[in-house]
């Protein structure tokens, strides 16, 4: 894999020895799959100068079918430690093949371009060439993740210029979405129908996400379905977009058009949610109008009775990545330095960079907690664990804080008058552009 990433940077148009010896090897790897002869005709041919859609498309395929591999084996131990039942995926009926031109194929016209040039190679010219086959994917909803995903990608390298001057190139990461938006734009993916539930929502814990442009807040919980049955691990997640002055607590003021997920999160408290759509792989389709504040609720309570029973999600295919490995766990008992987890003999590192700037938690709270719920992360050859919620004590007294608690304003005082002194960035921009759009 690392073979192939290096190739990717260099450029297919200059492959030397090693980087054609890494095609081969990769040939070699997935010779007794089903992917086998197309993944060996692809190398053959790239290493010879001729790189089409198809053999590219062998070798995304390739790629993702060997870090799926990787995927299954970490998330079927990590199952089998925690005692996890998780559900079987479903393949959908494929559907009829689409035409081949269209925006689809601009898209991969430019995923070859890229290809062929390699990160190395990418300059504006380059960059600017995948703003025509955005456009074009953006008017078609169906094709609008494919359409971020290229957005995405050419923004970053767009930052980076010039590439060729970066001291260290990330391979891995480009590998990726190269090979994921290459797989997105094939003709004729099936589309998996989503399922329509009812019930109690128990939420464990909230995970932000943010980015220059956009700002989403992910929330992990326990449904307790109206229909009876098991209960179910799920997702939702809610997004806005923003600029770069929006950073901290300010953040929460984006969401402001789901008022009952953020009561939920800052109140600790249940959702009803009536007929929402959850696709296959756990991920509910959010829609603020189907879902009433219940009553409030213990998330570690909920973690300790109901976590153990819940039945996890499938990982549709395309998701199979060990980078998107993020499971709710409960662990107690423990002694922390704020770096590592220590229990039972055994160090659980922890996720420093992923505790939010826009809530409570902080090092000096977990070294000080004993309970934690919080995402097993899979990073390289090792498990990290990102606290969502915490138990300490503090000054002799107990102190339990959430990822969430901020949804709906700062509650710790000195950080609020902070914000105060500072305005808020999100209503003065809401004026800016009323007053913009008014004129």
């Amino acid at each position: 894999m690392a073979g192939l990433d290096a190739a990717l940077g260099d450029g297919l148009a200059r492959l030397d020895g090693e980087r054609a010896a890494a095609l081969t090897d990769l040939a070699a790897a997935l010779a007794a799959s089903p992917l086998g002869p197309a993944v060996a005709e692809a190398a053959e041919k790239i290493a010879a100068g001729s790189v089409t859609d198809e053999h590219l498309a062998a070798l995304a395929g390739a790629r993702t079918a060997l870090f799926g591999a990787l995927h299954d084996a970490d998330l079927a131990a990590l199952d089998a430690a925690l005692g996890r039942t998780r559900a079987e995926w479903r393949e959908p009926a494929a559907e009829a093949p689409a035409p081949g031109g269209g925006p689809l194929a601009g898209g991969r016209s430019w995923l070859r371009e890229l290809a062929i040039a390699g990160w190395r190679g990418v300059g504006p010219d380059l960059v600017s060439a995948a703003d025509q086959a955005v456009e074009a994917l953006l008017a078609d909803p169906a094709r609008r993740r494919l359409a971020v995903l290229l957005d995405g990608l050419a923004a970053e390298q767009r930052a980076a210029s010039p590439v060729a001057a970066m001291e260290r190139l990330p391979l891995r990461r480009w590998a990726d979405l190269w090979a994921r938006a290459l797989l997105l734009a094939r003709e004729g993916e099936p589309a998996a129908p989503a399922e329509t539930v009812s019930g109690r929502l128990l939420i464990l814990g909230a995970d932000a996400h943010e980015h220059g442009t956009v700002a989403q807040v992910q929330a992990h919980a326990i449904l307790e379905p109206a229909a009876g049955g098991p209960p179910r691990l799920v997702r939702t997640a809610v997004s806005a977009g923003k600029v770069d002055t929006i950073t901290g607590p300010a953040v929460w003021r984006l969401p402001h058009r789901h008022p009952a997920l953020l009561a939920a999160l800052a109140e600790r408290r249940a959702l009803e949610i009536a007929e929402l759509p959850l696709l296959p792989g756990g991920d509910l389709l959010w829609d603020d109008t189907r879902a009433t504040v219940g009553e409030p609720t213990d998330p570690f309570a909920t973690a300790r009775v109901l976590l153990p029973l819940a039945v996890a999600p499938p990982v549709p295919p395309l998701e199979r990545h060990p980078v998107r490995i993020a499971e709710p766990v409960l662990v107690e008992g423990y002694g922390s330095d704020g770096v590592t987890l220590g229990l039972d003999g055994i160090t659980l590192p922890l996720d420093a960079r992923r505790l939010p700037a826009r809530g409570p938690l902080t090092p000096r709270l977990v070294a000080a907690s004993s309970a934690c719920i919080g995402l097993l992360r899979r990073d390289g050859d090792r498990w990290l664990l990102q606290p969502l919620a915490l138990q300490a004590t503090v000054k002799r007294a107990p102190v339990e804080a959430h990822s969430g608690d901020w949804a709906l304003g700062v509650t710790d005082p000195r950080i609020a008058k902070a914000e105060a002194r500072a305005g808020d960035p999100v209503a003065v921009l809401r004026e800016r552009a009323g007053r913009l759009l008014r004129k």
